[in-house]
């Protein structure tokens, strides 16, 4: 293994180059024209996105009952983001990025427009898995291409600031996504009894195509270089250098188990429904915790200076995680119950702060993520390198839901916990968070330099 070289001694890529600034304000990367573009377009279309999840969840439930349907969505888009990684890096290196995006952008459009077709018809299910695999398919060359050419838009001593924007643009886009749904499906005639969600897949496609039209007049593109023979030793690249670069290793590592174990976001129901039993709006609202901590610490994060311990913080941050989790998972009546004599509306409170806490803190690792896969990769590489990361934390996303519903079914057996479901829900969320903790220190005490990781610039 070869060591990697400190950040000061980097060469500054071309698209990184400092522009001069020494000290500009929080939202000077907006003045930006065609990153501005560019972050409304990625905006609007992840909002799409984020509706049209909420919108198959609740279809695909409501048409079979079975919660074996909820995981095929998982696994229909994993599978294709695993065959697809490898290539889809290359060609982010190889070819014009924005390009790229706009092939993909129109994909995912024809698939939205597939999926309100099969709903408004009632078709069968499985072809509703169909589309999920092409538009996994789709995000998978979309993403390397996506993170790679937010470098060429703003200076290296934005980027950072970029990357913050970008996040609170996604997690805003979560927030406003389960809500608007909602909306949709409240205002369609015989929605609930049909179990149709087409005007939402239809708005997805409308969001493509906007994304698209905005995308389209951005003037600084990457520069495709001349297409490298097609080699097995080109196309693993990406995961040699991630191998290599123990900063990079540590913090994808650090990042894919924390959301593997920690993540319970596909188990939410069951803590609305058997624990809480807060019904269908409880649910919401326990939905848009994570991304409103994450909105409100990606505004800290933005009126801030940049982070001076990077390392330390992405660590620290991942490890209040895990103990947001767990809190989480232990602050019911069937936990504490016994010992805290509290109304059942603070228990469902304090638990939707601690989930707004983990997203924050989440926020924090994915700016350090983000911002160190891109400064400490030579522009060459930025594609491979974006898709070895997309492919490991887009399949521990889907892995970690899939986790979560497993362990909450093999322990969903009565106990003195409550009923059943709870008792599965919350050995699932605990067992996670403390899971999490344990990856903090094996991550610290495996690749010491992540502790030691200064300024992020």
């Amino acid at each position: 293994m070869h060591d990697q070289e400190s950040p000061e001694n980097l060469p500054d890529p071309p698209s990184l180059k400092s522009s001069g600034a020494a000290s500009e304000s929080a939202y000077a990367v907006l003045r930006n024209a065609d990153y501005t573009r560019y972050l409304i377009g990625r905006l609007v279309a992840s909002l799409g996105q984020q509706m049209l999840v909420v919108a198959i969840d609740w279809e695909l439930y409501k048409r079979t009952h079975s919660a074996l349907a909820l995981a095929f969505v998982g696994l229909s888009l994993m599978i294709p983001m695993i065959l697809c990684t490898i290539p889809a890096g290359h060609f982010a290196d190889t070819f014009s990025r924005k390009k790229i995006i706009l092939i993909t952008t129109l994909v995912l459009a024809v698939a939205s427009l597939g999926l309100a077709l099969l709903s408004a018809f009632a078709l069968n299910v499985i072809w509703i898995y169909a589309c999920l695999a092409v538009i996994g398919a789709a995000r998978t060359f979309l993403w390397p291409a996506s993170a790679a050419f937010v470098t060429s838009l703003v200076p290296r001593e934005q980027f950072a600031r970029a990357v913050t924007f970008n996040s609170g643009a996604f997690q805003l886009s979560c927030v406003i996504g389960p809500v608007a749904f909602g909306a949709v499906i409240a205002m369609t005639p015989h929605a609930d009894q049909y179990a149709t969600a087409w005007p939402v897949y239809a708005l997805n496609v409308l969001a493509s195509i906007v994304c698209f039209a905005l995308v389209v007049p951005i003037k600084h593109v990457h520069k495709a270089k001349p297409a490298e023979p097609l080699s097995v030793n080109n196309l693993i690249e990406g995961f040699r250098f991630v191998y290599q670069s123990k900063i990079i290793l540590g913090i994808i590592t650090l990042d894919m188990f924390a959301v593997l174990l920690g993540g319970t976001v596909t188990i939410l129901p069951m803590f609305a429904n058997d624990i809480f039993q807060v019904g269908a709006g409880g649910f919401g609202w326990l939905r848009d915790a994570m991304p409103i901590g994450a909105v409100i610490c990606m505004l800290i994060i933005a009126h801030r200076p940049q982070l001076q311990k990077a390392g330390r913080a992405m660590l620290l941050s991942v490890a209040i995680f895990g103990v947001a989790t767990i809190l989480f998972g232990v602050a019911n009546k069937n936990c504490l119950g016994n010992w805290l004599a509290l109304p059942n509306a603070f228990w469902f409170w304090f638990s939707f702060a601690m989930l707004a806490l983990a997203g924050a803190v989440d926020n924090v690792s994915v700016v350090v993520r983000q911002t160190l896969v891109q400064i400490l990769t030579p522009d060459g590489k930025r594609g491979r390198v974006s898709a070895v990361n997309a492919l490991f934390i887009g399949t521990s996303n889907e892995l970690g839901g899939f986790r979560s519903g497993v362990v909450a079914y093999l322990f969903t057996v009565p106990t003195f916990l409550g009923n059943a479901h709870a008792t599965g829900a919350i050995v699932s969320t605990v067992s996670g968070g403390i899971g999490t903790i344990l990856v903090v220190l094996a991550v610290a005490w495996i690749w010491p330099e992540m502790r030691k990781y200064g300024k992020l610039a």
